[in-house]
């Protein structure tokens, strides 16, 4: 009978997990981005189109969620998908990947699931930028991800509500140039620069400080400390001006 070194045998076993050790390098910005598995079938049987309130509301209640357990600086929700940026100087699971996703993955489908009263999942990856503009980047890409998917949705169920099939509504939307979904939109009484700025340029989320006035009992004065509390701005800018809004929350000290 052969004799088997516990040690040596879970030492092997270990060394199988070869992506357990990839960690983010120390210093770099990461993103944290999840989306929702599925969601499409999700959405389309429970929640109005293109565009539902509640639903948003969840997403927030969700990016909410991960902001506060990563200890992230800002996030960002748009669609089904919440991106989270963590302090470059941050040692959350001591920067494991695997850590990482899996937990920000867990956290969002427990949040999301809890707030909806049905179940639902994540996915995540990560994205690592070197600099504060590489951030900026980041973020006004997934806004024009946001603006593209925005118009997208808002002709294709305006097609399919006005008789098309979910095929005759895609062919009549393929090749057509922003101008020609726009052009659509107007021909059925919608501006889209006039739809909501959140459903165009999708949901912030960030931390800032704020003075709160009490009142020292023992003394008998009135006291000012400050506090910090999340704020979630619905009118994001957009191009230039959210570029410095990013800039600037990325590099706050709240």
């Amino acid at each position: 009978m052969k004799v088997v070194d516990v040690k040596e045998f879970e030492a092997r076993q270990r060394a199988r997990e070869y992506f357990h050790s990839l960690s983010v390098l120390p210093g770099a910005w990461t993103v944290i981005r999840v989306d929702g598995r599925g969601f499409s079938r999700l959405t389309e049987q429970r929640f109005d189109k293109p565009f539902d309130a509640r639903f948003c509301d969840l997403m927030v209640v969700t990016a909410q969620a991960l902001l506060t357990e990563l200890g992230g600086r800002y996030a960002y929700t748009e669609s089904d998908e919440i991106s989270v940026l963590l302090d470059p100087a941050s040692d959350l699971f001591g920067r494991g990947v695997e850590k990482l996703v899996s937990i920000s993955a867990g956290v969002a489908s427990a949040a999301f699931t809890h707030a909806a009263t049905e179940p639902a999942h994540f996915d995540a990856r990560l994205w690592v930028g070197v600099g504060v503009e590489d951030v900026a980047d980041y973020f006004s890409w997934r806004q024009s991800d946001a603006t593209r998917s925005a118009l997208n949705g808002w002709c294709y169920w305006t097609l399919r509500k006005d008789g098309q099939s979910p095929r005759q509504a895609n062919r009549t939307l393929d090749g057509a140039g922003t101008s020609d979904k726009n052009e659509l939109l107007y021909r059925h009484g919608i501006n889209f620069n006039d739809l909501p700025t959140w459903q165009r340029r999708g949901i912030g989320l960030w931390w800032e400080t704020y003075e709160h006035q009490g009142f020292d009992p023992v003394r008998a004065t009135p006291v000012t400390t400050t506090r910090r509390r999340m704020k979630t701005e619905r009118e994001l800018p957009m191009k230039d001006a959210y570029r410095q809004l990013i800039t600037a929350v990325a590099t706050s000290r709240n």
